[in-house]
């Protein structure tokens, strides 16, 4: 595949590598010098910086450094790594920059999926790839299959690793690293970048170009070594925000050691939020669903309007009667045929909320901040929709994410108990999605009627997935949070999709999305494509469904 490097780029782009080694492992760290010695794209050039007092045998290096051109060795004597780092930032010719740790080793053709990347985007201000890791032995472990850009994501932990291309320039105008950030240097830079970088020139090569070296006995680090790197992240994300303006409290997140939780802080005084629940019978769901709203929701300003569709349990109809005259709710009717759209889109029509919550009859809230939580969230000016974290009743996960692969919708982590993390964390840290589920989402009525509401064509199913993409289609990101927990009973008004007609009605609801979205019902930037479309785990696809994405 050599000959092809040469020959299929129309651009050969510079890259610049900096190995800066703390490691006294001199094995390790000529094995990732060797690693881009090997690589099958030639337009390369390699500064080592090697601290003499911790890796003294610099013999072959300095070989290397004799018979090939392309490496320097900048041998120190000095603690402060960023120090170096900056000045070896100065006299490199490349045009990109590759800022290495020694930890870690690039895959053969690393540089010519950069390169190829480059010459098909040549606006790149920042790229990343997907990386495993590598024992003693060789043996190769723990893929990390990452999603596309992922802004919420990424300021929960570093998801895009130590592997990361910038342009040169930015570094030189962002001068470099900065001391005081510890192990989290390269993501206060990454951090500093992005603010400078157009989301769509920040691109996702998803290929494992990287090996990160780590025995499998220590896959899971020392806690006390996590917290004290989530410490300096927390800085790094903290002065991110302040540089944006943005009003938040940065913490670690209390589920996975080293990574971080932002909360937004809510204005005074905190809008008006409008509740809509649609119900037909099912009493005893629709109690408990606002007897825990009443008695664990701390948002101090909101009310409910509750859309009745053709109720005829007696029970439930007193029941109903007996909610009229409560304060802050509001009952409605709608006797026609079950149209889940068409509901939502009347109650919004009298919301007297900025804010509006669509939530199912058959919820029960668990954590009294759901609702602060969701608002903060829906109010940042770039957020659409935001989604909650719901539980089955015997605590496992019903929803932490929709994707959409292989043109259906799939609900991510589902089955998972309570404890466990997921995918690299993905089921208790916050994340953009291109769609949630209304079974309970927040948005701003602005929004709502911006995109016309809920297509009415959908009448049961998809018709929340629709509205996230149309929300997307506008410029907004959504957003899945796991700090909203509410238990979901799931279609217990209604029933499942078990009789005939409601089959042909469902297909008939898929066809009609695959007609409008095409190609985004294949390929969601949440969900990397070498994954399966249907598994709700991560698991590897036999194939990958695309490598070649069309957006970072």
């Amino acid at each position: 595949m050599k000959a092809e490097a040469l020959t299929d780029l129309a651009w050969h782009p510079l890259i610049s590598i900096v190995i800066v080694a703390d490691s006294s492992d001199v094995a390790r760290f000529a094995e990732a010098i060797g690693s881009v010695r090997s690589q099958i794209y030639p337009y390369w050039e390699l500064w080592v910086t090697p601290d003499v007092r911790k890796t003294p045998d610099t013999e072959d290096w300095r070989a290397w450094a004799t018979t090939d051109s392309r490496i320097r060795i900048e041998s120190r004597e000095v603690d402060v790594t960023e120090q170096l780092a900056n000045d070896v930032l100065g006299k490199m010719r490349g045009e990109f920059v590759i800022f290495l740790d020694g930890l870690g080793k690039l895959d053969k053709h690393a540089l010519y999926w950069i390169a190829r990347e480059l010459v098909a985007h040549p606006g790149a201000g920042l790229i990343y790839a997907d990386e495993d890791k590598v024992d003693s032995t060789g043996g190769r472990f723990a893929p990390h299959y990452k999603p596309d850009w992922n802004p919420d994501l990424f300021l929960t932990w570093d998801y895009i690793g130590a592997f990361k291309v910038l342009r040169t320039k930015l570094a030189r105008e962002l001068c470099g690293f900065r001391t005081g950030y510890g192990e989290s240097r390269g993501y206060d830079l990454a951090l500093r970048a992005v603010e400078q970088i157009d989301a769509i020139d920040i691109r996702h090569i998803p290929r494992i170009l990287y090996h990160a070296y780590m025995e499998v006995e220590a896959v899971k680090l020392d806690e006390t070594h996590l917290s004290r790197k989530a410490k300096a992240a927390c800085i790094a994300v903290r002065d991110h925000l302040a540089r944006s303006c943005v009003n938040a409290v940065v913490n670690e997140s209390d589920e996975i050691p080293g990574c971080l939780r932002v909360r937004y802080i809510l204005p005074i005084p905190p809008p008006e939020v409008t509740l809509v629940i649609p119900t037909r019978n099912g009493l005893e769901f629709l109690r408990r669903c606002l007897d825990s709203i009443k008695a664990k929701t701390n948002y101090p300003c909101y009310d409910i309007i509750i859309v009745d569709n053709g109720s005829d349990d007696p029970a439930t109809l007193n029941y109903l009667k007996f909610l009229q005259g409560q304060p802050g709710l509001q009952v409605i009717g709608d006797d026609g045929p079950f149209n889940f759209s068409r509901l939502n889109n009347l109650a919004v029509k009298l919301a007297r909320g900025t804010v509006v919550g669509l939530l199912n009859n058959d919820l029960e809230v668990i954590n009294a901040d759901w609702l602060i939580e969701m608002v903060s969230q829906v109010l940042r000016p770039e957020i659409g929709i935001v989604g909650a974290r719901l539980w089955y009743s015997d605590n496992t996960i019903q929803h932490a994410g929709v994707v959409m692969a292989d043109g259906v919708a799939s609900h991510l982590h589902k089955g998972i108990r309570r404890g466990e993390n997921g995918y690299f964390g993905r089921a208790v840290l916050v994340q953009n999605f291109v769609a949630v589920t209304a079974a309970c989402l927040v948005v701003r009525k602005k929004i709502y009627e911006e995109v016309g509401g809920l297509d009415e064509e959908f009448a049961v199913a998809f018709n929340d997935i629709d509205f996230c993409m149309r929300v997307t289609a506008c410029g907004y990101r959504n957003l899945w949070t796991p700090y909203a927990e509410l238990y979901h009973h799931e279609s217990a008004s209604r029933g499942y999709e078990d009789t005939p007609e409601k089959k042909a009605r469902f297909m008939t609801e898929i066809e009609h999305m695959r007609k409008r979205w095409g190609n985004a019902m294949f390929d969601d930037p949440a969900y990397n494509p070498n994954l399966h479309s249907e598994s709700s785990e991560f698991q590897l696809a036999l194939l990958p469904r695309r490598l070649e994405r069309s957006a970072g």
